[in-house]
């Protein structure tokens, strides 16, 4: 009797810890979208998938724990070397946004560019800067976005206080990274023409090149109004100033951009 009873209480304690590890494991808990509670809050897991046939791909870890957002990538495939503009877009007020097709290619030049994917994927709603603000208004703020190593992966990791409707709409959102090697010469150039959000960067800093949605979404309508946003502070981190207001900020960082590649460029030339 006391050999049965002892087997009961290993049974018994068993299966609780198996359920454990079945929600806290995405490879056990079934679909990748779902989201999974934790002592920290609500966790889910986006799958990042390719777009202007880039062959990026990563996985994006978002966890809500109050108006606190963490964020965790891993991604491959993208520009070795260079900066990675990559922001969480969507609407919290109600309208579905989705990752475009190569149907979002208006003109027809074989890259689907930031604007002609606005319509699908919506504005930005955070912008996933490795310190200071996240706010829309850094949305090209390349000094401060994550840069591919040389064998082009990327590994970010930041959590930021994010506004209570952020928080309350996180599975309707979803991640877009940007920079694009068009012509496979392992940097960005201006084969692909300007880019429409600042003449003095190139097409392919700007282009989407992977994007991931925490749940599937229907086509939906265009953005109305503006967009909530993080409040730009980190536990543990500096908030540095903001490179300017609204549409100046995304000029000056994509003057900075410029300005220092035209540096790189006379630094070598000068060796």
């Amino acid at each position: 009797m006391a050999v049965t009873r002892t087997r009961r209480l290993t049974t018994l304690v068993a299966v609780p810890a198996a359920v454990v590890l079945a929600a806290s494991s995405p490879s056990l808990a079934g679909d990748s979208h779902t989201a999974h509670a934790t002592d920290q809050g609500q966790s889910y897991q986006i799958n990042l998938e390719q777009m202007n046939d880039t062959g990026a791909q990563g996985t994006a870890f978002v966890t809500v724990d109050g108006t606190r957002l963490s964020v965790k990538i891993e991604a491959s495939g993208l520009v070795p070397g260079q900066p990675h503009a990559q922001h969480i877009h969507g609407s919290t007020d109600g309208h579905d946004f989705h990752c475009p097709d190569d149907s979002a290619d208006k003109n027809g030049d074989g890259i689907v560019t930031t604007a002609e994917g606005l319509p699908a994927y919506g504005d930005i709603n955070i912008s996933l800067t490795t310190r200071g603000d996240t706010s829309k208004k850094s949305g090209l703020a390349v000094e401060r976005m994550p840069k591919a190593d040389s064998a082009g992966k990327l590994s970010y990791s930041r959590t930021i206080t994010v506004s209570q409707k952020v928080a309350d709409h996180i599975k309707d959102l979803h991640v877009v990274q940007h920079g694009i090697d068009a012509n496979n010469n392992g940097t960005y150039d201006f084969g692909k023409g300007k880019s429409e959000l600042d003449p003095k960067l190139p097409q392919e800093a700007t282009a989407p090149a992977a994007c991931g949605m925490v749940k599937g979404a229907a086509v939906g309508s265009m953005p109305v109004g503006g967009v909530e946003t993080g409040s730009g502070t980190t536990k543990g981190m500096e908030a540095p100033g903001m490179v300017a207001a609204g549409g100046a900020a995304l000029l000056g960082a994509g003057a900075l951009f410029a300005l220092r590649r035209r540096a790189q460029g006379d630094a070598r030339r000068t060796r």
